[in-house]
């Protein structure tokens, strides 16, 4: 008889984000103008407060510039700019604060709806803050008083741009420095899953009988800021809707509540529990269709189906006074109760793309 052996499975590596890298880059071409220290690694804090280490491919100076640059290990999550160099080229500034450019192979906003505003390079608000603050920090150990001009760049960029969402985004020119905690975690359908499943275990297997499973970091800020919920009974879901819900069949939590961006909560309205790109499309004509049945006139129906993003579309409702997240939410929550037993108590809470709580179905 042939024996049989199990396939162990190995955990999946994390890896850091285009901002964490753009980070790490701009300390270091910073730290050689100012310190003249050329070294080939250099050591950042990410939001959360873990402290990481980045190796240089390259750190040089060009006369009033500095430049360096970190090849993106994404661990092991299938993501375009695994293995491609990002970097940053500095200068100083007489003036204060930090100035961002978009450099070759980063992106410039050309369409409203997303979080920065037309004109601005696609690099996004919690890149900014953790570039802006790790210079602050330098030009005080130094004493210097001036500002920084960082430029940020991506070898190849505008090619890799080419197979995300981009252009449809109306970012043109190359890709976006994203993240809010600056790590990526790899995607994986079934541990990811298993994941979740094991939160809801331990959390109710310690007496918690009110869970919150958040699409990513904003959304679970957002909820951290309404209940006061341990850690073990914060569930981060990403994309993975049902597994939460068709879960709670097994674990029947008294009282869930689900938290995520409003465009990704309009995919579970509409009845998709996965939520990832990868397998339900938002659909605008769909939301402006429920902006009709909330009362809408024709004028911005015709808007928001021809809105550029969900967030556009959410400016459009807002600026006439239009709930449609909260008839968002409301959608979500209907379906989500057709999954869930009749005792889960279920909540829906929609985030802007700036954190903020725009909608809500109790």
């Amino acid at each position: 008889m042939r024996e049989e052996t199990a396939e162990v499975a190995t955990p999946l590596r994390s890896g850091y984000t285009t901002g964490a890298c753009a980070t790490a880059t701009a300390l270091a071409a910073a730290r050689l103008l100012l310190t003249n220290d050329d070294s080939r690694a250099v050591r950042i804090q990410l939001p959360r407060g873990q402290r990481v280490d980045f190796d240089l491919v390259f750190c040089r100076r060009n006369g009033e510039l500095a430049e360096a640059g970190t090849v993106k290990d994404a661990g092991d999550d299938p993501d375009v700019t695994h293995g491609a160099t990002i970097y940053c080229r500095v200068a100083l500034s007489p003036a204060g604060g930090v100035v961002f450019h978009a450099g070759p192979g980063v992106g410039t906003v050309t369409r409203p709806g997303l979080s920065l505003p037309v004109g601005e390079p696609a690099i996004n608000p919690v890149p900014r803050q953790m570039i802006a603050g790790h210079l602050q920090q330098l030009a005080e150990a130094c004493g210097y008083a001036g500002g920084f001009v960082v430029t940020v760049g991506v070898e190849d960029g505008e090619a890799l741009a080419l197979k995300t969402m981009n252009g449809r985004l109306g970012i043109v020119g190359g890709l976006s420095i994203l993240g809010t905690t600056g790590i990526v975690r790899p995607f994986s359908c079934s541990a990811y899953i298993a994941s979740i499943q094991q939160g809801i275990d331990v959390a109710y297997a310690n007496g918690c009988r009110h869970i919150a499973a958040s699409t990513g970091h904003a959304s679970e800020t957002a909820v951290r800021a309404l209940y006061c919920l341990p850690e073990m009974a914060l569930i981060e879901m990403g994309d993975f809707a049902g597994a939460v819900l068709k879960h709670l069949r097994r674990v029947p939590v008294p009282r869930l509540s689900l938290c995520g961006g409003f465009g990704k909560l309009s995919k579970l309205a509409a009845g998709h529990l996965d939520l990832h790109s990868r397998h339900s499309s938002i659909d605008l004509p769909q939301l402006a269709a429920w902006a009709a049945e909330i009362g809408a006139d024709a004028g911005l129906q015709r808007a928001i189906a021809e809105a550029n993003t969900t967030q556009h579309a959410l400016q459009l409702a807002g600026q006439s006074r239009l709930a449609l997240a909260d008839a968002v939410c409301v959608r979500a929550q209907a379906f989500a109760r057709q999954i869930v037993p009749a005792a889960v108590k279920v909540e829906i809470l929609a985030i802007d793309r700036q954190g903020q709580l725009v909608g809500r179905a109790l």
